[in-house]
C-alpha cells in the first residue's frame, strides 16, 4: 500500500509544478509583450494599444530638436519603406552620438493618445557603415 500513495503524491506533485510553470510563462508573456512595428504599423493601430511598443525606421533630417531643460531630444520618425509615414517621437535620456539625420533607430515607449506623439523611454540607434565590412578589393 505505501507503493501506491507514493505514486500519487508524486503524481501529484508534478501535476502542481508543471501548473505552477504553466501559470509563470502565461503571465509573463502577457505582461511583458511588446509590439515591434514599422512607423505606417504604428499609425494605422489604435493609440490605445500602444502603450507599450517598439518602433523602428529613419531619423527625419528636420525638426531635430534638444530637449529643455535636461537631456534628449524631439525628432520625426519616418517609416523606412513609405518615408510619407511619419510620427514625432520624444526622447528623455542621453542622446546616443550616432544619432542624427538619416539614421536608423529603434525607440521603445508608448504613444501619447491625447498628443499623438511617441514618448519613447529608450533610443537605440545603428550605424551599418561603421560596423559592415569594407570591400578592400
Amino acid at each position: 500500500m505505501a507503493t501506491k500513495g507514493g505514486k500519487g503524491i508524486y503524481v501529484a506533485a508534478l501535476v502542481l509544478f508543471l501548473a505552477g510553470v504553466g501559470y509563470l510563462v502565461a503571465s509573463g508573456v502577457t505582461k511583458d509583450s511588446v509590439y515591434f512595428l514599422n512607423v505606417g504599423e504604428a499609425l494605422a493601430t489604435d493609440a490605445s494599444q500602444l502603450k507599450q511598443a517598439r518602433l523602428f525606421g529613419n531619423v527625419a533630417a528636420a525638426g531635430i530638436e534638444p530637449m529643455q531643460p535636461g537631456p534628449g531630444v524631439s525628432f520625426t520618425l519616418l517609416d523606412k519603406t513609405a518615408p510619407d509615414k511619419t510620427l514625432r517621437v520624444r526622447y528623455r535620456g542621453a542622446v546616443p552620438d550616432t544619432f542624427k539625420a538619416g539614421s536608423e533607430v529603434i525607440v521603445e515607449g508608448g504613444m501619447d493618445a491625447a498628443t499623438g506623439v511617441f514618448q519613447a523611454s529608450t533610443l537605440i540607434t545603428k550605424c551599418p557603415s561603421k560596423y559592415q565590412k569594407q570591400n578592400r578589393g
